[in-house]
């Protein structure tokens, strides 16, 4: 588990491992130089369970390398590269091991979601199975297809350290999926099974950051994907578009979640788009009213959108600095309205310093 500035949460995270933790169970921590709490916190969980290790480290180097840092640190014969914020359910441990006894190279998790404050159930199942599924070897192209999406989340991934060990890490940090770049940079050397039942609750909408997310989802996470050469497009077609920044209704989706704005114009499509047209519209949606945009989104998805996803969509709509229905942002500190979380990828932290 890699963790920076999670006190809040990090508690009751530990508390559902612990609560179903065996002795064939360790628990790695990497704290990227937390200024919270969140030491305090760990070190009283420590006191119950001897065989949690905490690392504090630093400085902050990204969420890659902690990963990668913490399997470094691990012991286990098979490491699940867990969120510092997310709950195991109840028997996961239990239900996992038992998995394991199979020798599988890799075994993804389904999960549930939750809102932030998990008062709401989002979305009952993340993964499209209706039942475990077993990849056999050469058969990445059929994980990538079914389970790529997905695995946008690291929490659900279980995978043999020594597998880990054995692949190429660096030229993926900074990536953000690590994870992906490790299991998918050539065939798995045996197989994969992907449990159907969802055995963690995301916290969805506690985001550490926003401000990257137009970055990473429309260049980070396809330059990856697409970068597995060896793998037929279809499964990359399966989980994103190999530009999806060129799609004007994928601008306009993350304009309406506030994720749009002349900045992302600027920095990132201005200097790619070679066509004034495209430049033109791009410009113009990046233009284009944000609560106006939130609201026709917001009712679209409502009426005309039914998949499983479509309440994890709303409440990004609602978290939004463009949420129709709340006090624009330039007027928020004057009447005292509360910030708004966001949804997204995880956290950043940094390089080993001690380790207990």
């Amino acid at each position: 588990m890699a963790t920076r500035n999670r006190a809040k949460f990090i508690g009751a995270t530990l508390e559902s491992i612990l609560v179903q933790a065996t002795e064939e169970v360790e628990i790695v921590v990497l704290d990227g130089a937390s200024t919270d709490n969140t030491e305090e916190v760990i070190r009283r969980y420590q006191e119950r369970f001897p065989r949690l290790r905490y690392c504090r480290q630093e400085t902050n180097m990204g969420i890659d390398r902690d990963f990668a840092n913490a399997v470094d640190l691990a012991d286990g014969e098979y490491c699940w590269l867990f969120c510092d914020d997310d709950l195991f359910k109840p028997d996961a441990i239990q239900i996992v091991l038992e998995t394991l006894k199979n020798d599988y190279a890799l075994v993804i998790v389904d999960s549930e979601v939750w809102n932030a404050d998990l008062s709401q159930l989002l979305q009952s199942k993340r993964t499209k199975l209706a039942t475990n599924k077993v990849y056999k070897v050469n058969e990445n192209h059929l994980l990538l297809g079914d389970a790529g999406d997905y695995l946008s989340f690291i929490g659900g991934v279980i995978i043999k350290r020594q597998l880990w060990a054995d692949r190429e890490k660096e030229k993926y940090f900074g990536s953000c999926f690590i994870h992906m770049g490790v299991i998918f940079q050539q065939p798995l050397p045996g197989d994969a099974l992907v449990i159907a039942q969802p055995l963690i609750s995301i916290r969805y909408g506690n985001a550490s950051w926003l401000s990257k997310t137009f970055e990473i989802f429309m260049f980070k996470w396809p330059s990856l994907i697409w970068s597995f050469t060896y793998l037929p497009d279809s499964p990359k077609l399966q989980v994103c578009l190999k530009e999806p920044w060129r799609n004007l209704k994928t601008l306009l989706h993350f304009r309406a979640k506030g994720l749009y704005t002349e900045r992302e114009y600027d920095v990132w499509l201005k200097p790619r788009l070679a066509s004034g047209w495209a430049r033109l519209v791009s410009k113009a949606i990046s233009h284009f009213p944000g609560r106006t945009t939130n609201l026709l989104a917001f009712v679209y998805y409502s009426i005309f959108h039914r998949s499983s996803g479509r309440l994890l969509i709303l409440t990004d709509l609602a978290n939004s600095q463009f949420c129709f229905w709340k006090i624009p942002m330039r007027y928020r500190r004057s009447v005292g309205a509360p910030g708004m979380v966001t949804a997204g990828t995880r956290l950043q932290s940094g390089v080993s310093k001690k380790c207990e």
